[in-house]
């Protein structure tokens, strides 16, 4: 902070997407004085902020005069290319997503407003993003934070802070991870996911559903702590119903499992925002987890076993990419505003496959909804275990979940 240049901040303004949601900003009541003072960084405060800069602007707003002739000469673009203010990454994805054109998808969310999706950014970790046009508070979401994605609207920000890399650690660290890659060398696969998930069709043989092979295996997914709904960064992950067993099979039904917990926990984090006033009707997913297929399919057996949810697909499927180009295209004027840009995106669905093997919402068996119906309850009994130990802890003030 001592070298930098005390004008600067004043040249530029910052977008609120960041500000909001990481600095503590209000739109409304700028910086929170008591914050700084608090944390012992009060030299921040010093001439109105201009260390840090007060000067704010939404997402999507040129800054500056674009790209400077050294930037352009770097980037290999032209000088004065606009240049936006910014969204976080996972934001990004979100903009893109929750403004799909879903036009001729028979999708509940279709002569709904933007406040009836969910988006979920599923990649190294997983963002659960929703807004509304008045402030909701959800015990263990971020937010409610203003024209923090989409300008007017309050930006809630559910999590979990390790899902691909859950998956990865789970798949990596069993013994049969060398036997799984020769298999997927020799079947000439290049994802060893779709190798797994092969494996696990072939596995499943008459059983009506694959939720029922794990019947005797419950993953609690918090190995890096838990962030929404239980905001509790000292929950641990838990594995029940190992057994002595090395096999692929038993690498198979791990991955499984874990699957089934991370799903397990969106619809947690579902369950605690449609409590806190949201009305979600349609589930939104993109990032790099979104192109497993079996991740896809079993968030939306998991959410549409309780609240018959469709899961839909951005047909870009680089969602993130998207969402920046479209903040550029608004800097650079080529879209009036990101309201305007809603329709740039289109959407694939994906919902819950019933007994037939065809799409639609509504149409798993009796034996698959019993699945479900059991796999939650051993989720609420170790959702209710991990509360029970951290009891006295100040930041878990989540309450258990009700058993169904």
């Amino acid at each position: 902070m001592n070298d930098f240049e005390p004008n600067l901040a004043e040249l530029v303004r910052l977008s609120l997407c960041t500000l909001v949601c990481k600095w503590t900003y209000s739109p409304s009541e700028g910086w929170d004085d008591t914050f700084w003072s608090a944390i012992g960084l009060e030299d921040l405060m010093e001439n109105c902020y201009c260390k840090i800069g007060e000067q704010t602007c939404i997402p999507g707003t040129p800054v500056g005069r674009g790209l400077t002739a050294e930037a352009a000469a770097d980037l290999g673009l032209r000088p004065g290319t606009a240049v936006a203010a910014s969204l976080i990454d996972a934001h990004a994805g979100g903009l893109e997503v929750i403004g799909a054109d879903v036009r001729g998808h028979q999708l509940p969310c279709e002569e709904q407003p933007v406040t009836s999706r969910l988006a979920v950014i599923c990649g190294t970790s997983s963002c659960h993003m929703a807004v509304s046009t008045q402030p909701l508070f959800v015990p263990g979401v971020w937010g409610p934070y203003l024209s923090a994605m989409l300008p007017g609207l309050w930006l809630n920000g559910g999590g979990q802070s390790a899902t691909g890399r859950l998956v990865d650690h789970v798949v990596n660290g069993h013994a049969a991870s060398r036997q799984l890659k020769e298999q997927a060398e020799k079947s000439l696969i290049a994802e060893l996911f779709s190798c797994l998930n092969l494996h696990l069709e072939h596995m499943s043989g008459d059983a009506a559903q694959p939720e029922q092979l794990t019947a005797g295996l419950h993953i609690w997914p918090d190995f890096h702590g838990n962030r929404s709904p239980l905001a509790d960064q000292t929950s641990r992950g838990s594995v029940v119903g190992l057994t002595l067993s090395q096999t692929l099979d038993d690498l198979a039904l791990l991955y499984l499992a874990t699957i089934q917990a991370i799903a397990l926990g969106t619809r947690h984090i579902l369950d605690a925002m449609k409590e806190a006033g949201y009305d979600i009707t349609t589930l939104f997913l993109c990032g790099g987890l979104s192109k497993n297929a079996l991740f896809v399919q079993t968030h939306a057996n998991t959410t549409g076993q309780c609240y018959w949810l469709p899961v839909v697909l951005s047909a870009e499927p680089e969602a993130v990419l998207l969402g920046a180009a479209v903040i550029g295209a608004c800097a650079s004027s080529d879209c009036g505003s990101i309201q305007a840009s809603r329709n740039t995106s289109s959407a694939e669905t994906a919902s819950s496959l019933g007994p037939d093997g065809q799409y639609g919402c509504g149409m798993q068996s009796i034996a698959r909804d019993l699945a479900l119906r059991y796999h939650h309850l051993v989720y609420c009994l170790l959702c209710s275990g991990i509360l029970h130990r951290t009891a006295d802890y100040p930041f878990s003030k989540s309450q258990p979940l009700p058993l169904p």
